[in-house]
């Protein structure tokens, strides 16, 4: 579905097929010509245009983007996602039943079923960790006011190996409000503690809706434990994570772990549960730009201290026609110790380089 220069037509209007036409006679009639019988695409001698069109049975590609966006495509052209007009529009060709077979027809040139479709990759959470492997960058940015104030930055890459599996780098980069410090130097600035993470995909049921995985985390010590900007010690982190398709382009997720510090006179070990609730709003008929609120409820719990409750709203927008780039902004609201713990105010910023440059497919 990828595209750039002239102009195709669709194939064959959908009064011109049997009322019960499969789905692989819907995309024989109106897609093979340019996408080929076997979902190869066709030969550029026979295209008329240079743009080379996506692979099909490559399930890397065919898996990662949800339904709708492929109904996007189909029903309003490549324009609709940033790309080009050789990606004619079939609203008016076909019903949207028929798109649907056409699509489901589509899903199955990836024979595979170790993939997990891109229906099951919900909207990134602020703490949630979703279950679904990721090609990402992330750039997230919390502050804090008061006595305790200061600003993180986390550098998230994120890349898939494979069907389900997932390694992640996170680097943190820090400035902290140094209660120790003389009048000439109230801040301490610096990186954190730098995190190396594993997970995979154990379950994943379009049936059901379902997506679980597991993995762990290692922290380093690369922080300033004496600036506050590390814990001194390596931490290891096990955890897992779910997620469930609800009614309405709802979701569920929820993620658990445990921090089990190699120093535990350095630092506590402490268990923790998230969980994120939202739903995905899009403009322009369904075909436009994404929102997508949701609430996380935090829980954690250090070994031999009182329990902490945070909940945080946020939002979620996409920017770019592809939906590659997006961002967020939320709140992190304390229940409990709010004596001593201060609201959060954050925001991210995504890139799912996977899909293409950051530059690309804005118009």
């Amino acid at each position: 579905m990828h595209a750039a220069q002239q102009p195709a037509v669709p194939a064959a209007p959908g009064n011109a097929l049997p009322p019960q036409a499969s789905g692989a006679e819907i995309y024989r009639a109106a897609c093979a010509t340019c996408h080929g019988i076997d979902g190869r695409g066709a030969p550029r001698t026979m295209l008329g245009f240079e743009t080379e069109l996506r692979d099909f049975t490559d399930c890397a590609f065919a898996t990662v983007e949800p339904d709708p966006d492929w109904y996007a495509v189909v029903h309003e052209g490549g324009p609709i996602r940033g790309l080009g007009h050789e990606m004619p529009a079939f609203g008016e060709a076909l019903t949207g039943d028929q798109i649907r077979l056409a699509l489901g027809h589509v899903r199955a040139f990836c024979t595979s079923r170790a993939w997990p479709q891109g229906d099951l990759n919900f909207p990134r959470a602020f703490f949630t960790e979703k279950a679904f492997p990721e090609n990402e960058s992330v750039w997230t940015i919390a502050g804090t006011s008061g006595r305790h104030a200061g600003v993180s930055n986390d550098l998230v890459y994120e890349r898939r190996l494979g069907a389900r599996n997932q390694i992640e780098l996170k680097v943190p980069i820090d400035f902290q409000r140094n209660l120790e410090a003389g009048a000439g130097s109230p801040w301490a600035k610096g990186l954190g503690d730098v995190a190396f993470g594993f997970k995979r995909a154990l379950v994943a049921s379009m049936r059901t809706g379902t997506i679980a995985a597991a993995g762990a985390e290692v922290i380093l010590p690369t922080g300033n434990q004496f600036k506050d900007l590390g814990s001194g010690t390596t931490i290891f982190e096990p955890f897992a994570m779910f997620g469930q398709m609800l009614p309405h382009d709802s979701f569920l997720q929820v993620h658990g772990g445990i921090e089990l510090p190699s120093e535990p006179n350095l630092a506590a070990k402490e268990a923790y549960l998230r969980t994120a609730v939202g739903t995905t709003l899009a403009q322009d008929r369904g075909f436009g730009r994404a929102w997508s609120p949701q609430v996380e409820v935090l829980w954690a719990r250090p070994f031999g201290a009182e329990s902490e409750w945070d909940v945080v709203p946020q939002l979620q927008v996409s920017m770019s026609k592809l939906q590659h780039v997006l961002i967020a902004g939320g709140v992190r609201v304390p229940l409990t110790q709010r004596a001593v713990r201060k609201p959060q105010v954050m925001v991210y910023f995504l890139w799912d380089w996977f899909d293409g440059s950051l530059f690309d497919f804005w118009k």
